[in-house]
C-alpha cells in the first residue's frame, strides 16, 4: 500500500510539472497500467484480511497454541465443597467382613467339660461324701467317772465301719420312750460336720443328770443320727449298750459329734 501511494504522489507530481505532450493512446495504456496496480494492492490486502481472520477462527475453534499456558481455576473452584453443595455424595467404599472377633465380645478358649454321667455327676468329678448311716457304724458308750462313783459322765463312741467316706451332721438324737423331748444338746459345742474315712472316730459327750429329782434308769440308750439339713426327721434309733445302769433326769445334756474325745468331754465334766 505505501509503494502504491509513492507512485501515486510521484505520478501527481510529474503531472504538475510540465508534462511532455501524449498522444492519447498513451493516455490511456497508463491508465489501465495505475488500474492494475490498485486492484494488485486491493487484492494484497484482501489476502492478508483472510489470513488474520482465518488465524483468528483457528484460534477460537481450539486450533494448536505452541506456546499457550493453561488458565487457573477461578478462586471460587479452590476452596473445598461445603456440605450444602448440589454435587451428589462420593459412594462410601465397601468395607470387607472382618473375621476377627469382636473386641466387646471376646471367645473363650478352653476345654470342652466333659458331658454328665447317666447318674447327673461329671465322670472326673470327685463323688459327694454322704451321710453316714447307723448300718456303716459301731456304736459304744462309756464311763468317764471315779471308779465307786455313780455314772454321769458318758462318752459315746462311733467308728466308721464302712467302706467309703461318710459325714455325721449335728449331734446325737436321744430320746427315750414316752419322753417329751430329746436330751438337749450343748449349743456351744457346735461344729462343722464331721467327716470320717474308714475307721475313724467321732466322740460326743453326755451328762446324764443335772440334779433334778424325776429320773429314768436305764441300761440301753436309743440314738438316732441328724441328716444335713436342719429340723429333717433323724434315722431309726440303734439301742447303745451303758456301762451299768444309769439314772437320767431332765438336766441330761449332750453335745455336737466332734472328732477329739477330750475335746468333747470338756463341756460336761465341769458339771
Amino acid at each position: 500500500m505505501a509503494d502504491d501511494l509513492s507512485s501515486a504522489l510521484r505520478e501527481l507530481a510529474d503531472s504538475a510539472a510540465s508534462p511532455a505532450p501524449m498522444t492519447g493512446a498513451e493516455v490511456r495504456r497508463r491508465a489501465a497500467s495505475r488500474r492494475r496496480r490498485r486492484y494488485s494492492a486491493l487484492a494484497g490486502g484482501t489476502v492478508a484480511a483472510v489470513a488474520t481472520l482465518a488465524f483468528g477462527l483457528t484460534t477460537a475453534l481450539g486450533g494448536p497454541e505452541p506456546h499457550r499456558h493453561p488458565a487457573l481455576p477461578p478462586a471460587a473452584s479452590l476452596t473445598a465443597p461445603t456440605a450444602d453443595a448440589a454435587s451428589p455424595a462420593a459412594p462410601a467404599a465397601s468395607v470387607p467382613p472382618s473375621n476377627e472377633p469382636s473386641p466387646t465380645a471376646p471367645t473363650l478358649a478352653g476345654p470342652t467339660p466333659p458331658a454328665p454321667t447317666a447318674g447327673g455327676a461329671s465322670a472326673t468329678a470327685p463323688a459327694a461324701i454322704v451321710a453316714c448311716a447307723v448300718t456303716d457304724l459301731a456304736l459304744s458308750a462309756t464311763n468317764e467317772d471315779e471308779k465307786g462313783k455313780p455314772v454321769r459322765h458318758l462318752l459315746l463312741t462311733v467308728t466308721n465301719t464302712g467302706n467309703k467316706k461318710c459325714n455325721l451332721y449335728a449331734y446325737p438324737y436321744l430320746k427315750f420312750p414316752y419322753a417329751r423331748a430329746p436330751i438337749a444338746v450343748i449349743e456351744d459345742s457346735k461344729e462343722a460336720p464331721a467327716t470320717l474315712a474308714p475307721g475313724e472316730k467321732a466322740y460326743a459327750a453326755l451328762l446324764a443328770s443335772g440334779g433334778h429329782m424325776d429320773t429314768y434308769d436305764t441300761n440301753t440308750i436309743p440314738l438316732g443320727l441328724r441328716g444335713p439339713n436342719p429340723g429333717s426327721k433323724p434315722s431309726e434309733p440303734v439301742n447303745v449298750s451303758l456301762p451299768g445302769q444309769v439314772s437320767f433326769d431332765d438336766g441330761a445334756r449332750v453335745t455336737y459329734w466332734i472328732p477329739a474325745s477330750g475335746l468333747a468331754l470338756r463341756f460336761i465334766m465341769s458339771s
